[in-house]
């Protein structure tokens, strides 16, 4: 079974109190592109996206990096958002590459989010601003991912939870049939206090996106941000 923890949700979003964030604050210490660093004669410091294999027994025994690696673990590890037997998650993990096996050193979950019709949002389309980082297509093409900040702070209003989501609004088709489907992010601040930044990462996975292009906009700070990218 190949499953998207946020997607367990009872509605098409990802929706986080203050617990939740400051639990996604400290994972996302861990976070950047691929590099590489001598640890010694067999091994060497990486950082990935990838897809992380939870076996019977709820352990992460395998992962397939988003640059292709199918590495086996030298040791299981387990999650609390891996909780699914025999499911595949998005992940972002540090790991040294010990004789093309990963030894983990910190593992996070990413968020794979639904992109919904707007007919079928199951609440109001909102666009409160974030700041934007980036997206980028994986280079296996199985995902977009999206690279946001958004602000938090303290309060005591219990009904103060974000949401963010995803909306297609749009499909475009031109003259010599090629599709560009438009996605909107939907970003509801909540009247949560913005007293500081944490940083968000989620992937959309293409198999959704039946065109072979897409337009995402994102409302930032700075006005509204579009990113077009080839899809098929």
């Amino acid at each position: 079974m190949n499953r998207c923890w946020w997607q367990m949700i009872l509605l098409p979003l990802l929706t986080f109190s203050l617990p939740h964030l400051l639990t996604l604050l400290l994972l996302s210490s861990c976070t950047r592109d691929s590099y590489e660093k001598g640890e010694g004669e067999y091994s060497y410091l990486r950082g990935d996206f990838a897809e992380a294999f939870v076996n019977s027994n709820r352990q992460i025994t395998r992962i397939v990096t988003d640059d292709g690696d199918e590495l086996d673990l030298t040791a299981p590890v387990t999650a609390s958002w891996a909780d699914e037997p025999d499911t595949t998650y998005r992940c972002r993990l540090y790991y040294n590459k010990v004789e093309n096996k990963a030894e983990v050193l910190s593992i996070g979950e990413v968020p794979c989010l639904t992109v919904h019709p707007l007919p079928e949002f199951e609440v109001p389309l909102v666009t409160d601003p974030v700041t934007f980082e980036s997206t980028w297509m994986s280079k296996n093409g199985r995902y977009l991912n999206v690279s946001i900040l958004i602000k938090t702070g303290v309060t005591n209003d219990t009904s103060a939870i974000q949401s963010l989501g995803f909306v297609t609004d749009t499909i475009i088709t031109h003259p010599d049939n090629k599709k560009i489907r438009h996605i909107i992010m939907h970003h509801d601040q909540a009247n949560v206090p913005e007293h500081y930044s944490t940083q968000i990462y989620m992937s959309i996975p293409t198999e959704q996106i039946d065109a072979d292009s897409v337009r995402i906009s994102i409302n930032s700070y700075d006005g509204e941000v579009v990113a077009k990218h080839r899809v098929h």
